[in-house]
């Protein structure tokens, strides 16, 4: 029988499966340790240019694959990276754990190691890793950090309800997937290509491999749940994720801190002492230098740093010859790759643009803001932060170079 989520109980036999689980990087729980240490090795030995949207580049995909614990074997003539749940789950991890980040200051952007942070990284001991992983995977582990679907713009994820949903539903004899009409295509939509990687790379799910065939990603015959997969999930639903104010205090605190977890799983693995550390957020101080593209329209603007992004909003606006008569928001990737936004201040969503100072947004020179105005007629600035000058003494916003005539805000009144 299936189980579901309000029926789930941490049990006696859960304990004592955890009581006596070693947390190893060659023997596991799974394969993370190993897998996580040769994605982060491959970054590290290479400038890695990464696509546009910050993605990994197709040529990367085979060799990352070759050299994971166990490698995927698949019959695409061009795989995405999309194709290998593995990987793509990894890529996330690497970059909601803050232990990389994209540099765009370029003409292309790289993705790079924070060396900060891996020197952190590099003194956890495995218990340790694999605990923080874990808290990056269900915390931190937005889907549109990897290019995949948004849900609701929440600070959680649902990746955790989502992979126990989908864990709850394996039968004990296991979960037959080829054959089983429409089983594959499922698995991409619920719990997601990247949770089921992640599931077997944890060590969670036990994964039976189906032959490849041509066009075909990867292929399985049958899923299974581990004994350490039930009493973990088992565990962190008890303790944690079963109890909505939990997620709610993260909701309001507006972040998961690193740690969160630490305190329920510690009893079962003392070794977790301690955890992944990032440095703050600073605010930057001096002029921004913004272009302003519209099409083939530019403008350079200079604003003060300690001016609100509505005020920024209003630079822009005045710039083209726009009214200021309808709502807008700022988009941009945050440090981890994942989407963020600052709103007009009269949507429910926050924060609002009145809120939030220029020099606080968490971009970095050479980074591109999408800038929309007007959610029926759609118009979408691209907003480049190409310098900050200590030495360009300004009040209010500035243009101080244009490129092209304004449009029509109404052409068609």
């Amino acid at each position: 029988m299936p189980w579901f989520a309000s029926e789930i109980e941490f049990l006696p036999r859960h304990e004592q499966i955890l009581g006596v689980t070693t947390i190893d990087r060659e023997s596991g729980p799974g394969t993370i340790l190993h897998d996580f240490d040769v994605m982060l090795e491959y970054v590290k030995e290479r400038d890695l240019r990464v696509t546009g949207k910050h993605q990994l580049p197709l040529k990367s995909l085979p060799e990352i694959n070759a050299r994971l614990a166990h490698p995927l074997e698949h019959g695409l003539q061009r795989p995405q990276q999309r194709s290998f749940p593995h990987i793509h789950g990894l890529y996330l991890l690497v970059r909601a754990s803050g232990l990389t980040h994209v540099d765009e200051s370029g003409s292309k952007p790289f993705l790079l190691i924070d060396d900060e942070v891996y020197q952190v990284w590099q003194s956890l001991n495995p218990t340790e890793r694999y605990g923080t992983l874990l808290e990056v995977w269900f915390l931190r582990g937005h889907a549109d950090i990897i290019g995949d679907r948004s849900w609701p713009p929440f600070v959680i994820p649902e990746n955790f309800q989502r992979s126990l949903s989908f864990f709850a539903g394996i039968p004990e004899e296991g979960m037959q997937i080829a054959g089983a009409k429409y089983a594959e295509e499922r698995l991409r939509y619920y719990p997601e290509w990247h949770n089921l990687g992640l599931l077997d790379l944890f060590g969670l799910i036990d994964v039976q491999p189906a032959p490849p065939e041509p066009g075909e990603s990867w292929r399985i015959e049958r899923i299974h749940r581990t004994r350490f997969g039930d009493a973990l999930l088992a565990l962190l639903h008890t303790e944690f994720f079963g109890d909505f104010e939990n997620i709610i205090e993260l909701e309001d605190r507006g972040e998961a801190l690193f740690g969160v977890l630490q305190p329920i799983l510690r009893p079962y693995f003392p070794e977790w002492e301690d955890t992944l550390s990032l440095p703050g957020q600073v605010s930057r101080a001096g002029t921004h230098v913004f272009k302003v593209s519209l099409g083939s329209l530019w403008r350079r603007i200079a604003i003060p740093a300690d001016r609100t992004m509505s005020t920024l909003a209003s630079a822009i606006l005045n710039a083209v010859e726009f009214d200021h008569d309808h709502l807008y928001e700022f988009s941009y990737r945050n440090r981890f790759g994942a989407m963020e936004r600052v709103n007009h201040p009269y949507m429910d969503e926050g924060p609002g643009a009145d809120e939030v100072f220029v020099g606080e947004v968490p971009i970095h020179v050479g980074q591109t803001m999408t800038y929309v105005f007007d959610f029926g007629d759609w118009w979408e600035f691209d907003v480049t932060l190409e310098k900050v000058d200590a030495d360009l003494d300004v009040d209010e916003p500035v243009i101080v170079e244009a490129h092209g005539e304004p449009p029509e805000q109404y052409p068609m009144w």
